[in-house]
This record gives C-alpha cells, sequence and structure tokens, in this order.
C-alpha cells in the first residue's frame, strides 16, 4: 500500500469518527438556553419543563392535553454555534415513557422545522443515529413536500416536542445529543 493511500484511510477514519457534543450535562454542554414552547401560544394548555435530574440527564417532562384544540409540548435549546457544517448524523441517547418524541431543527430564516420521530421504550435506555436527510420539513403538524433542504450549518435551535394526540403526562431523559461528521 503506497503513502498516499495509508494517509486517505487513516484521514477517513478519523473523520467518520468525529463527533461533538450538542447536549451532555455530565460535561457541562448543552444544559443553558432552554425555552418552553407549548400549545398555550395558540389557546392550548398542554405544559412542560427541562431540567437535570440527580443521574446528570435532561429530563423534558409535563402533560400533553387536547383542550382547546391543544396538542403539543416543546422545548428549544438556543444553538449558536457555527460548528455543524458538513455533520452528517446525530447520536441521541435517551429513556423514555413509551411515547413518540421528535427531535427538531430550525433555522431562524424557515417557517417550518425539520423534523425526525423517534420511539422511547417505557424505561429503557436507546442509543439511536439519525441521518441528516431523516430530517422532514413539518409545520403545525404538517409535512412539506416541496420545501428547501436543510442548511445544517444554519440551524439556531435544537428541540425536543410530543404531540400526536398523545394525551397525559410525559417524561424523556436525554443522555447526549452528539453532532457526529
Amino acid at each position: 500500500m503506497n503513502k498516499l493511500n495509508l494517509l486517505f484511510i487513516l484521514i477517513s477514519i478519523f473523520m467518520n469518527g468525529q463527533s461533538i457534543d450538542i447536549i451532555n450535562p455530565e460535561n457541562g454542554v448543552g444544559v443553558k438556553n432552554w425555552s418552553i414552547i407549548n400549545d398555550d401560544v395558540m389557546g392550548g394548555v398542554s405544559s412542560s419543563n427541562i431540567s437535570i435530574n440527580n443521574e446528570n440527564n435532561i429530563v423534558f417532562s409535563g402533560f400533553l392535553s387536547l383542550k382547546n384544540n391543544g396538542g403539543f409540548a416543546s422545548s428549544r435549546l438556543n444553538y449558536s454555534e457555527k460548528t455543524l457544517l458538513e455533520i452528517k448524523s446525530f447520536k441521541i441517547k435517551f429513556r423514555g415513557d413509551g411515547n413518540t418524541y421528535k427531535l427538531r431543527l430550525r433555522q431562524n430564516n424557515r417557517r417550518a422545522s425539520y423534523s425526525y420521530n423517534f420511539k422511547s421504550l417505557r424505561g429503557k435506555w436507546i442509543e439511536k443515529t439519525i441521518l441528516i436527510n431523516d430530517f422532514k420539513p413539518t409545520w403545525r403538524g404538517n409535512t412539506y413536500i416541496n420545501y428547501p433542504e436543510l442548511q445544517i450549518e444554519k440551524i439556531n435551535t435544537i428541540g425536543l416536542q410530543i404531540s400526536d394526540k398523545q394525551e397525559g403526562e410525559f417524561k424523556l431523559e436525554l443522555k447526549y445529543l452528539k453532532a457526529l461528521y
């Protein structure tokens, strides 16, 4: 094997294995600058909050109500880092309650968010890799078909949401969210 091929292989291994923490409470990453946006912005009565538990995990919890045409609860992490250019996927480790949640990416110049649904299992830790191409543009529960592609380097919030008529108490723990190159 010549030196050029060896160099190419080593660079590929290094680039494919590189990641950055977006949320990792154990390292103090992604624990500040969260905001809550629930259906009360349109008359609903759902509630949610973000906290850190004794195990040092982010906890997104609350109550999803369908009253007054409500039905969503969400949290958003303001993300101003310019480090997402060229990422290929996210890796998320979570423990839930059996509900389906959404990981949402939002650009400040777009109406829609780019969303990926993931199913939790009650009390079980799951680690999942989500490709950037798996995020779909959505707005108010509707998926857009002819919408501009996600520009990952322009993401300004990363969020968690529960919706889709899953009324009742909910709780999702997040160990980490990593961006993978």
